[in-house]
């Protein structure tokens, strides 16, 4: 069994579309570059998409200067996936996105003229919930259904997809289409500053170097469909979602469990949901932050799992940033690319393997690869684990 994945689009800082993200993967090009608008110092590394808030209402023909880039870089994603699909009054349709901050780009600078004494304008206040940007991505492309927003730190895009999963499994939708999105704000960035995990180089997942993370920004969205809703879209079937689970270890608040309990009970119960052995696992697209702790972390879990025959796997990090609700959204669409294109993905900046696990990541981008299964991993605060696992037939 599987859910049909029909659409998909991506926003990041690698790429405006699906086909600008995959040349920029395939050409090994990382979207990580200085950034003089977010430190004093001028010398931030961070993943930013390449257009300005200003230049997304003007490509939607939108007017509302209160709308936050939340909710442009989600329709931007959002709209890609549902493409020319339309309201049918015999489908049940549905939008899950998940995000970790909501409108905090517009409320944090009206918080800090607030500070200053200047009254500003509260209607922007309005745009602050993490809710608001899934009603309005919803509102632009006329879907009326079922609308839920998902909110689990760094495993919320992935949540969301399973959560769309379920309801179609459950018939409870036909259609859904399901994704995570987070811009760049202070607040995240000086958060990630004060945990000491924000690397002033370019991250190296999996390395033994690696110091930490740098932030990216962006979205994604995948559209799923069942058999009824195709009879109406026509829509081809790129891949299928196969497997998902959810573990909380509640390990601590902001690491992740050293012996990679809550990781290995997701994968593990994902290849479950998914109806396969470790060993037909073709590709992992690996959580892998960069930080020191998630990484070993997470190659703990990998070995908990596959032992000494762990497949290819390799972090985008490096390409992209952490995203944070995003990543899980915006991984699952480079999953989908693996199998559809058979590529497996480089983990750039990779030198020497991590002392505690030994693991080597896939250095170069391999093509013409038979790619089955894949699976995705995306791990949030607070131990809140997630695996997806995507597959070339149900």
């Amino acid at each position: 069994m599987g859910v049909r994945i029909t659409g998909m689009g991506i926003v990041s800082a690698i790429g405006l579309t699906v086909d600008e993200n995959l040349q920029a993967l395939r050409g090994e090009k990382s979207g990580i570059s200085v950034s003089k608008r977010w430190d004093e110092r001028n010398d931030l590394l961070v993943g930013e998409v390449k257009m300005s808030n200003e230049d997304l209402l003007v490509r939607f023909g939108l007017s509302n200067p209160y709308l936050s880039r939340t909710t442009l870089l989600g329709l931007m994603a959002a709209s890609e996936a549902w493409g020319t699909n339309v309201h049918h009054p015999q489908l049940k349709t549905g939008i899950i996105s998940a995000t970790s901050v909501g409108g905090m780009d517009k409320s944090e600078v009206f918080y800090q003229d607030y500070l200053k004494g200047n009254p500003g304008n509260y209607e922007v206040l309005k745009y602050h919930d993490s809710g608001n940007t899934t009603e309005n991505i919803a509102k632009q492309l006329g879907i009326a259904g079922y609308i839920n927003t998902l909110s689990t730190a760094c495993s919320s895009g992935a949540n969301a997809i399973m959560l769309g999963a379920r309801l179609m499994e459950q018939g409870k939708l036909d259609r859904v289409l399901v994704g995570g999105i987070d811009p760049l704000t202070r607040f995240t960035i000086n958060g990630f500053k004060s945990l000491m995990i924000y690397d002033d180089a370019w991250c190296r997942p999996f390395d033994e170097s690696r110091a930490g993370l740098n932030l990216g920004e962006g979205a994604a969205f995948l559209l799923l469909e069942n058999e009824k809703s195709l009879n109406f879209s026509g829509n081809k079937t790129l891949c299928y979602l196969s497997g998902w689970a959810n573990a909380a270890d509640a390990y601590h608040q902001t690491a992740s469990s050293p012996e990679g309990k809550g990781a290995t009970l997701a994968v593990g119960n994902a290849l479950k949901k998914a109806g396969i052995t470790p060993q037909e696992i073709s590709y992992i697209n690996a959580h892998g932050t960069g930080t020191k702790n998630n990484d070993v972390s997470e190659s703990v879990a990998l070995k908990n799992i596959f032992g000494d025959n762990i497949p290819p796997f390799s972090s985008t990090k490096a390409y992209t940033g952490h995203t944070l609700a995003a990543a899980g959204a915006i991984e699952a669409v480079f999953s989908v690319l693996a199998i559809r294109d058979g590529l497996v993905f480089p983990n750039l900046n990779y030198r020497n393997s991590i002392e505690e696990t030994g693991l080597v990541p896939v250095t170069s981008l391999k093509t013409g690869q038979d790619i089955h299964s894949v699976l995705s991993n995306s791990f949030g605060f607070g131990g809140n684990n997630s695996s997806l696992v995507f597959a070339r037939e149900a």
